[in-house]
Formats: C-alpha cells, sequence, structure tokens
C-alpha cells in the first residue's frame, strides 16, 4: 500500500511515540523491567485509531489472513464436537434402533441420566481447563480435550450395556468440556481486536456445522434396521476432534501467552504475521499490542498457579467481569434453546408429527436455519455492537416463545400446531443470530488475562450447571407440562431483557487489555457508550476536515 508524503509523516511520529520508551532494548528478547506511561482508555482507542490507519491489517486474500482464516478452522472443531453431540443423542433418542437395543424411552428418568452424563463429564473437564492453558499453553489444552474426546466417542460408538455407553457419554463431556474452553480464550487472543467479534462468532457458529452434520446423517442411518443407524453417528463424532488434535500443533501458540513465559520476541513476531500487512515487528499496531501487553500481563502472574481463582474476585472490576461471565453462561443456556436443541423430535412429536424419517429431516432443517441465524449474528457483531445484538435477539425471542404457546396449547388445532412448529424454528433462528456468537465472544473479552483461562473454565461451569436444568429436567418437565414449558422461558427470556439492559457494558473494537480498563471505571456500561459516542464524533470531524 502507498502512502503520500502527508501520510508519512504521522506514520513516523506515531512510532516513534510508541517505540521512544523500549528503544533501548525491550523491542525483543525477554521483558526488560521498564513500564511505559499508563494510558486512559480514551488514549488507548484513540491511539488504536492511529495505529489502523498506518497499518489497517491484513489483506482479506493475503497469506496472513489466510493463515489465520486456517488457524480459526482448526480451531472451530471444538465447538463442532459439542454441537455434534447435542444434536446426535437428540436425534439417535428417537430412533427405535437404538431405543430396542438398550431398552429406553424418548424421555423419561432413564433418558435424563443419558443426557445428563455428558453434562457431568464436561463439569469434570473443567478441571484441567482451568489448568492446562496457563501452564502448558492454550494449543495443549486443545489437544488434550480431543484427544479424550475421541476415545470416549469410539467407546460410546462400540458400546455393549448401559455402563459402557455411559463411561463414554461421560468422557466425551469431559473432553469437550476442556476442547471447549481453550478455543475460546485461544482465538480471542489470536484475533485482530477490530475483526475478534466476526471471528469468535464463527468459532462459536461452527456448533451448527456439528449439528448438520450429525442431523443430516441420521437422515439416511435411520433407514438402516440395524445397530449401525445409530453407531456410525457416534463414531463420526470423533472426526472434528481427531481434525484438531492432528492441526492443532501445526498453529502458533497464543503471543499473550508467550509473553508470560518470557518469550517476548516470539510474541511479538506472531502478532506481526497474523495482524500487520507487511508482517513488520515494528508496525506500530503491534508496537501498541505489545505495549498493552506489557503492562497487563505479568511473568509469574497469578495465572501461573493454577489453585489461585482470586483473579476472577479480588478487585470490583474482576468481579463485575465474572458476574458477566455468569450472566452469559447462565442466560446462554436456559433461554429456551436448550429446549429445542436436545429435545425437538419430542416437541415434533407433541404436536402431532409422529414420522420418525420426517423428524429427523426437520431436525437437519433446523440446524441449517440455525447456521444461518448464527452467521449472520457473527458478520455484523463488530458493526452493531454486542449490547445491541443482545438486546435485540432476547426481546425477540421472548415474543416469540409468547406466540408458541399459545399455539401449542393443549386445545390447538393441528393447523396451529404446525404454525406453532414455524415458530420454534423462526425461534432458534433468532436466538443463533443473537446469542451463538456472544457465548463465546463475551466472556472471552471481559476476563483479563490472568483470569481468562480460569474463567473460561468458570463459564464452562455455568454453562454446564445450567445444562443440567436442560438435560435432567426437562425430560420431566416434557412429560408432565408439555407445552406449558413454554410459558415458563417466556417469562425467562422477558427477566433477561431486563438485566442485559441493565448491566451489559459494549465491548466492540477495543482491544482486549482496554476491555479491562473500562469494567474498572464506576458505571463501564456508561463509560463504554461515551467512549464509542466520542469515537465516532472524532471520526466524523476528522472525516469533514
Amino acid at each position: 500500500m502507498a502512502y503520500s508524503a502527508k501520510d508519512e509523516k504521522p506514520e513516523i511520529s506515531y512510532h516513534e511515540s510508541i517505540h521512544k520508551s523500549s528503544s533501548d532494548g525491550e523491542t525483543f528478547g525477554k521483558p526488560s523491567g521498564k513500564h511505559h506511561t499508563p494510558k486512559s482508555p480514551e488514549e488507548r482507542l484513540a491511539a488504536l485509531q492511529e495505529a489502523l490507519k498506518v497499518d489497517p491489517g491484513p489483506k482479506p486474500g493475503g497469506w496472513a489472513a489466510i493463515q489465520l482464516y486456517l488457524i480459526t478452522l482448526v480451531v472451530c472443531c471444538c465447538s463442532g464436537d459439542s454441537g455434534f453431540d447435542g444434536t446426535v443423542m437428540g436425534g439417535i433418542n428417537s430412533m427405535h434402533q437404538y431405543q430396542q437395543y438398550f431398552g429406553m424411552k424418548e424421555v423419561g428418568a432413564k433418558t435424563s441420566i443419558v443426557f445428563g452424563i455428558f453434562t457431568v463429564g464436561s463439569l469434570c473437564g473443567m478441571i484441567p481447563a482451568s489448568y492446562f492453558p496457563d501452564k502448558f499453553g492454550r494449543r495443549f489444552s486443545m489437544f488434550f480435550g480431543n484427544a479424550v474426546l475421541v476415545i470416549g466417542a469410539i467407546i460410546t460408538a462400540n458400546a455393549r450395556n448401559k455402563g459402557m455407553f455411559l463411561a463414554g457419554r461421560w468422557l466425551t463431556g469431559v473432553g469437550s468440556g476442556c476442547a471447549g474452553a481453550s478455543a475460546k480464550s485461544y482465538l480471542a487472543e489470536m484475533a485482530p481486536a477490530h475483526q475478534r467479534g466476526a471471528y469468535m462468532g464463527f468459532l462459536n457458529s461452527f456448533y451448527y456445522v456439528g449439528q448438520m452434520t450429525a442431523t443430516g446423517m441420521m437422515v439416511a442411518t435411520n433407514k438402516w434396521q440395524n445397530e449401525l443407524s445409530w453407531r456410525l453417528p457416534l463414531y463420526i463424532q470423533a472426526v472434528p476432534a481427531g481434525i484438531n488434535v492432528i492441526f492443532i500443533y501445526l498453529c502458533p501458540e497464543s503471543p499473550r501467552w508467550l509473553y508470560s513465559e518470557g518469550r517476548t520476541d516470539e510474541a511479538r513476531q506472531i502478532l506481526a504475521n497474523l495482524h500487520s500487512r507487511n508482517r513488520d515487528v515494528n508496525s506500530p499496531l503491534v508496537g501498541l499490542e505489545m505495549e498493552e501487553i506489557e503492562e497487563k500481563i505479568q511473568v509469574d502472574g497469578a495465572d501461573k498457579r493454577w489453585w489461585d481463582f482470586r483473579p476472577l474476585f479480588r478487585t470490583r472490576s474482576d468481579r463485575y467481569s465474572a458476574y458477566m461471565v455468569i450472566l452469559i453462561g447462565s442466560f446462554g443456556q436456559l433461554s429456551g434453546n436448550g429446549l429445542i436443541t436436545y429435545f425437538l423430535p419430542v416437541l415434533l412429536k407433541q404436536a402431532g408429527i409422529v414420522n420418525q424419517n420426517k423428524i429427523l429431516t426437520l431436525n437437519f432443517v433446523n440446524s441449517v436455519t440455525s447456521y444461518i441465524g448464527a452467521l449472520s449474528g457473527s458478520f455484523i457483531v463488530d458493526r452493531f455492537g454486542r449490547r445491541r445484538i443482545l438486546l435485540t435477539g432476547t426481546a425477540s425471542i421472548t415474543v416469540i416463545l409468547a406466540i408458541v404457546a399459545g399455539l401449542l396449547s393443549s386445545q390447538g388445532s393441528a393447523a396451529r400446531a404446525n404454525a406453532g412448529i414455524t415458530f420454534v424454528y423462526l425461534f432458534m433462528v433468532v436466538f443463533s443470530f443473537g446469542w451463538t456468537s456472544m457465548q463465546a465472544l463475551y466472556p472471552a473479552e471481559v476476563l483479563g488475562y490472568q483470569a481468562r483461562a480460569k474463567g473460561l473454565a468458570f463459564l464452562g461451569v455455568v454453562s454446564q450447571i445450567a445444562s443440567l436444568i436442560n438435560t435432567f429436567g426437562m425430560p420431566v418437565a416434557l412429560e408432565k407440562l408439555t407445552w406449558k414449558v413454554y410459558i415458563i422461558f417466556t417469562v425467562w427470556d422477558a427477566f433477561e431483557v431486563l438485566v442485559i439492559y441493565f448491566f451489559v457494558v459494549e465491548t466492540k473494537g477495543f482491544t482486549l487489555e482496554e476491555i479491562g480498563e473500562i469494567f474498572g471505571q464506576d458505571n463501564p456500561r456508561q463509560y463504554s457508550n461515551k467512549l464509542l459516542k466520542d469515537a465516532r464524533l472524532n471520526r466524523k470531524q476528522a472525516a469533514a476536515a
């Protein structure tokens, strides 16, 4: 990219201002112990905008961008894991071949245990997820989790009795929980600040790729009148995890983890390779990122002590961030989506659709439409912001669930039941638009580096505890309450809208380190809105000038 003489002047002065304090030896090698003069969040945002003018980052079709796309694809296999499992068990649970082999029913206590044991495994997976990423690196934790998942999938697919089946399900839960938490922290730390929403949204949207693979396959295998009809989908569950195991060590390590290990030159080089248009280690954009990393990350911080969870609750800022993690983790599972993801075949039968092949086909259609909604949300989240999308999506699904409750009432006709199922599909599209990308993106953004791995493991614990309500309670609730379950979720979603409006902080456009400083303000929500408003005003004034 060519610059005019007028363009070159601010590049030189800005570059010098970034590196002046580190020109005597801190640029490469181990941290020198010098500290830059701390900037306010306003100054950091202005500096980031200036740096992006000089170095706008990789070209969309350039090698750096392609490399980041491939890295993202490998990491997304961790999200495909959980999407595949969440749907494959819902589909298999409706197959008479599976039911006859194990003596199961579609709903009831035994079914709750089969679904719930995966959730219990995911909770257990949070133990290595809170330790391995900080001790051995983000890549090792993904490798370990997916290796365990592969073993669990093979055991489940070869199960000869319920005990063996449950053991395999528990192992797949352990692996999926560990790999998924590590994937979020890794990609959040690798993605450029101004595109982080799209990358993290794509990561969580890959959940539906796993869903589509599982549901599409079962449309075909359902027609086989043998054990392979339900065993083959369980074998295929090992494929995305296997891809991650094979390729994850061909991806670079997180630069923030490398810095925390004292490997500053490697961290700077990776940032230059993936964030700079010319792969320039002296780029002002790379210099600004390194400056913020040096200020915020301690080489011997609490992230090195696996038992130390104090960074989650130590200061007011840390506690606010932890509250946001709890909010996303619980609301993201209890908005009615778990009801539909796991038990759509049961809901279809309650609406009068009893043909097994048609049920599995409609399950596949739900995966496709949900994926479209999730991708749409991912690609606009960096433009419209996290807060606006969460509010719009949650308010919309509240209205939709109220409509579904009316249409699927016990007095409803067949036509009303079909209309109700249509709104069930619309619910998943809107939920995916508003929530799928946020579940990976927002917690990874609001957590500081020392708390990120442990905080995302904590997110997994919150999410899985919330999931226990779906996996253990939902089969019984559907059996006893039928359509009235929708009313419960409608009231809960209305409560979610109020909480999101008053407490969720906008984070779009800020670096991970800047977000930490925003959460340290007296009113982070108002302060963030003020920063973004001022930034928009400054851009308009600059354009007018």
